[in-house]
């Protein structure tokens, strides 16, 4: 979804087959050493909501006004974060992909672009995955020569007890208009071999932390295995991705956290 049609979006009814729903945030300098948010609009299932900033950093949360994605839906949001400003982004709660009436999959598909100088922690809660839903996520990161970014990704492969839907996830970055991270990884049913000891080992929750600076050019980081089930891989580009599985949400987290920790004494973007 292109950022005119993420936008137009949120102008159209619900079809007979799910929600259309867009929403969009604008961060840039304020002029005073912060960042303003001169757009902060959604519709349907996205409710934004301004936190109280925090030096420089400008926050939103997204708060989930109604159940989605359901089967059938089409959700976009877009974020523009100027030169020179600072966002975090965060969600309230994990999101939840439900079946829908009609068997039909539903789509959410995100499109960041952050510019020269800007940074961003984009930091939301887990997607889980719900027997019997049918979920195509697609996150798409351009970033400027001097942008920096913490990304964080975590999947859980359905509620407690129950086998997990479908889920087929992407995450494309690219700096200074040159590819840098691509990625799609599929679960569920119809997709062969997710369960098996070469992906999952039989862990019900997997996530990763994408970590973009700069710094990274003059203090590189070694690849190396976090535990049993975790390893940090530098990039070609000053970036490291972080990859776990874990037996649940909170494990992840943990091992993610504690990862964010460590590469925050080389970039200091907390």
């Amino acid at each position: 979804m292109d950022r005119a049609h993420a936008v137009r979006a949120a102008t159209l009814p619900a079809s007979g087959h799910g929600l259309r729903a867009a929403a969009r945030v604008v961060a840039a300098p304020d002029g005073r050493g912060g960042t303003a948010l001169p757009v902060l609009e959604g519709g349907g299932p996205f409710a934004l909501r301004r936190l109280r900033p925090c030096g420089p950093e400008a926050r939103v949360a997204l708060v989930g006004a109604m159940s989605a994605p359901l089967g059938g839906d089409l959700l976009g949001l877009t974020v523009e974060i100027g030169a020179g400003a600072a966002l975090r982004f965060t969600t309230t709660a994990a999101t939840i992909a439900l079946p829908g009436r009609t068997g039909a999959p539903a789509a959410y598909d995100t499109l960041i672009g952050v510019g020269e100088g800007a940074r961003l922690c984009w930091l939301p809660e887990p997607l889980i995955s719900a027997r019997g839903s049918d979920l195509r996520t697609t996150t798409r990161v351009d970033l400027a020569a001097t942008a920096r970014l913490v990304l964080r990704e975590e999947q859980v492969l359905g509620r407690a007890g129950e086998r997990p839907g479908r889920l087929a996830a992407r995450l494309t970055v690219r700096r200074a208009g040159r590819p840098l991270f691509d990625q799609e990884l599929c679960y569920g049913p119809g997709a062969p071999g997710w369960d098996g000891g070469a992906v999952l080992g039989g862990h019900r929750a997997v996530g990763q932390l994408l970590v973009v600076d700069p710094g990274f050019g003059t203090h590189p980081v070694a690849p190396r295995p976090l535990g049993g089930t975790a390893a940090l891989t530098p990039l070609a580009g000053p970036a490291v991705v972080v990859s776990a599985v874990a037996p649940d949400a909170l494990a992840l987290r943990k091992m993610l956290d504690s990862a964010l920790s460590e590469l925050n004494a080389i970039t200091r973007m907390f």
